[in-house]
């Protein structure tokens, strides 16, 4: 499967932004920019939660700062990619210093592959619990939460993982006790308001509902069809640029310095315009004098 991803797959036309949410939701992080995951500790339990237990996360450094570091936790990931026969080369050298691309370009490689061997259910977790809970809450059936959070991948805690190497037995008991009991609640609560919405409504008005959600999920669905061909669109040309500015012929041209400058800004600020356009009057600043001096030389 990972020989399979080439650089024309649909997965390296994934935007930056999709990449984030991807790893915030799925992880419980709150990363700003992809350089934030240059450590490797993110693939690491990327790929721990896509294989349960393959990934030895006490061996994870989440808090990796130096190089030496980082290149640790990229160990423990290629082990992981040997354990799993998975072909595919781990361009360290340059993951490690934060590169803004590579590191993109190998997060959508590992997004695409994550997604095809569980299918993307748990970007897709936060959606169906709220329906599972819907449908409880209209068809007096509140266990179906606890069945569905009880399955294998629901039961994934991503902050427990990530604390595993410093935490004991006793007190990841107590956390899935705690992780229990709050659902207990929470069924036990749906359970009284289901009551409720039966003395008062009834099964059709809860049908008629159901029926516009459906309605709603799937106008949204288009809606995201359209605007995932828009940014994909717009993607593609960007990258055409970017791959013509790192030609070898235009990778030193001020214009292509420049634009690369805008290209690569961890931000979305207008920053990067007033910097490109700053560096580009400095460069023409400095090469507009040089014909005066020559006429004043042959003078």
């Amino acid at each position: 499967m990972a020989s399979s991803i080439g650089i024309m797959d649909s997965a390296y036309f994934v935007g930056r932004n999709e990449i984030l949410n991807w790893i915030n939701n799925r992880l419980q992080l709150n990363l700003t920019r992809i350089e934030e995951a240059a450590s490797g500790a993110v693939q690491c339990q990327m790929m721990d939660m896509t294989y349960p237990g393959v990934v030895p996360m006490h061996k994870v450094n989440f808090d990796a700062k130096t190089e030496y570091d980082m290149i640790q936790n990229y160990k423990v990931l290629q082990d992981v990619f040997n354990k799993l026969k998975i072909e595919k080369h781990i361009e360290v050298g340059r993951l490690v210093k934060g590169r803004p691309l590579d590191n993109l370009e190998f997060l959508q490689w590992l997004k695409r592959y994550c997604d095809s061997i569980n299918g993307g259910i748990m970007n897709e977790y936060a959606l169906a619990l709220s329906s599972f809970q819907y449908i409880a809450y209209n068809t007096g059936k509140p266990d179906l939460i606890l069945l569905h959070m009880n399955s294998g991948l629901q039961n994934y805690n991503p902050v427990e993982r990530r604390g595993k190497g410093a935490k004991n037995v006793k007190t990841l008991k107590s956390a899935k006790s705690l992780q229990t009991n709050t659902m207990n609640h929470s069924s036990s609560g749906d359970s009284f308001r289901f009551k409720q919405s039966r003395s008062s409504g009834g099964a059709d008005g809860a049908s008629v509902e159901i029926q516009a959600l459906s309605k709603q999920v799937s106008d949204l669905k288009l809606s995201v069809d359209h605007l995932e061909k828009e940014r994909d669109f717009y993607f593609a040309k960007l990258r055409d640029i970017e791959i013509l500015c790192q030609t070898t012929e235009l990778e030193n041209d001020p214009m292509s310095v420049a634009i690369k400058k805008i290209l690569y800004a961890a931000d979305a600020k207008g920053s990067a315009l007033d910097e490109a356009q700053e560096y580009l009057s400095e460069v023409l600043n400095d090469v507009e004098p040089e014909p005066e001096a020559e006429a004043e030389t042959e003078a």
